[in-house]
C-alpha cells in the first residue's frame, strides 16, 4: 500500500510536460511578444471604432467588441503550465508568434506545440 505522503510527492499529471527555468522564460517572453501584439491590434481597432462614432449605438458597439475581446484574450491567454503547450500552439497557429520566438525550447516542447498548430489548421478547414 502507498503512503498518503508519496502519493502527495508525485507530479499529479504525468502526461504534462515539466517546463525548465529557462523554457519558461522563453515561453514567458513569446507570451508576452504576442499578447503585446495583439493587444495593439484591438487598441488599433478601438481607436478606429472610437473615431467612426456618430450616434449612440456605436458606442455601445464599442463597448460590446471591447468586452468581446476582453473575453478572449483572457481566455487565451493562460500561462499556467499545465496550458502552456496549448496556447502556445494556438498562438503559432494563429501567426501571433513565430517558431524563431520559441528558439531554444527542447525538440520535444516545439513537436508538441507544431502538432497543435496543426491541429487548429486542420480543424479551421
Amino acid at each position: 500500500m502507498t503512503s498518503p505522503s508519496a502519493i502527495q510527492d508525485r507530479y499529479p499529471y504525468q502526461s504534462e510536460p515539466i517546463w525548465s527555468r529557462s523554457e519558461k522564460a522563453i515561453a514567458r517572453k513569446a507570451f508576452d511578444v504576442a499578447l503585446g501584439r495583439e493587444l495593439h491590434e484591438v487598441i488599433q481597432e478601438a481607436k478606429k471604432m472610437a473615431g467612426q462614432i456618430k450616434q449612440s449605438s456605436d458606442l455601445w458597439d464599442l463597448e460590446h467588441y471591447l468586452t468581446e475581446r476582453h473575453k478572449d484574450i483572457a481566455r487565451k491567454y493562460d500561462f499556467r503550465g499545465s496550458r502552456l503547450t496549448d496556447v502556445l500552439g494556438r498562438l503559432l497557429y494563429e501567426n501571433r508568434l513565430g517558431e524563431e520566438d520559441l528558439r531554444g525550447l527542447r525538440e520535444e516542447k516545439m513537436k508538441s506545440i507544431r502538432s497543435l498548430a496543426q491541429f487548429f489548421r486542420d480543424s479551421a478547414a
